[in-house]
């Protein structure tokens, strides 16, 4: 468990998804930045460059230790420093000490930022498709210049499902169970993977073995939480839907990412799809503006819900 009184727990989740709700990102100081600073520094010195087809071998190996050894300084690190902190603020008074953590626990949230970068990819739409495909490329990593319309937007009803998980549930998941260093140690670990989990090469590097630990880590921590972040979107649908989510979830490589995707097809009754590699909910129609403004209200009222759990929560804990 994480060490924290029930009301305590419950106030700081409430007050960090009021802050993201009102005030979105911190301009300054945000320690995701700060773990990004240092997985790119490090990055630099652990990922070998784009090889030739005769490398190998030991390369590989070395590559792999490098990864796995860099990717825990870092995730000790942040996980020592939030216990740290957490310690502190434990032997203040709670005026103080819940505020105090519920301001900490935000950055490691990201839900206000998710839904407006959406929305603007479908206002974007609206105006133009290369404008529509050039908005969509800060909210995907995948090449955008030849999608179409509607897999601009099928893309970004995806995103917005599997970041939903990553930005939202899984960090409230592990400060649930593990406090702020649970929250703080899956940030680092969703960070790392969006910056080293490829498979192949970017950037000039070949990340193929440097990053495979961290894909490995992510796809652990990510495992339940993804899982329930598909049961609170398919919430209120028929028994069919629910039994039809396990075989749509596993059409996707990722083990945790079709969960979530697949749930948001399944729920708005639309396919969604990455061209070349997986189509989820196949017989579905194909989304339109008015798809992505409910996958906007579903997820917004999946935070609302969860505002509201936290809450109760404390009420329960004082009475």
């Amino acid at each position: 468990m994480n060490g924290l009184p029930v009301w305590s727990a419950g106030g700081a989740v409430l007050l960090a998804l009021l802050v993201d709700r009102f005030f979105g990102e911190p301009r300054r100081w945000h320690p995701v930045v700060g773990m990004g600073r240092y997985l790119a520094w490090i990055g630099r010195r652990i990922a070998p460059v784009e090889r030739s087809e005769a490398d190998g071998g030991p390369r590989d190996l070395r590559a792999f230790v490098a990864g796995a050894a860099a990717w825990l300084v870092g995730v000790s690190a942040c996980a020592g420093l939030a216990w740290a902190v957490q310690s502190a603020l434990s032997r203040m008074h709670p005026l103080l000490s819940v505020p105090a953590l519920g301001l900490l626990l935000k950055p490691m949230l990201a839900w206000r930022m998710l839904r407006d970068e959406t929305a603007a990819v479908e206002a974007a739409l609206e105006q133009s498709l290369e404008a529509g495909r050039a908005r969509l490329s800060r909210l995907v990593s995948r090449d955008t210049s030849t999608l179409t319309a509607s897999e601009v937007r099928e893309s970004a009803i995806e995103s917005l499902a599997e970041n939903f998980n990553d930005s939202v549930v899984a960090p409230l998941f592990w400060f649930v169970l593990l406090g702020l260093p649970g929250a703080a140690v899956y940030r680092f670990a969703n960070t790392a993977d969006a910056m080293w989990g490829y498979r192949g090469s970017r950037n000039g590097r070949c990340w193929e073995w440097a990053g495979k630990f961290t894909a490995w880590a992510d796809d652990v921590m990510s495992w339940m939480p993804a899982r329930i972040s598909a049961l609170l979107m398919l919430a209120g649908t028929p028994v069919g839907t629910w039994r039809a989510l396990p075989a749509v979830a596993r059409l996707t490589p990722s083990p945790n990412g079709g969960w979530p995707m697949g749930a948001m097809a399944l729920r708005l009754g639309v396919r969604l799809g990455k061209p070349g590699v997986y189509v989820l909910f196949a017989a579905g129609r194909v989304p339109c503006a008015d798809d992505t403004a409910a996958a906007l209200r579903i997820t917004g009222r999946i935070v609302f819900s969860l505002a509201g759990l936290a809450a109760f929560s404390v009420v329960l804990a004082l009475t």
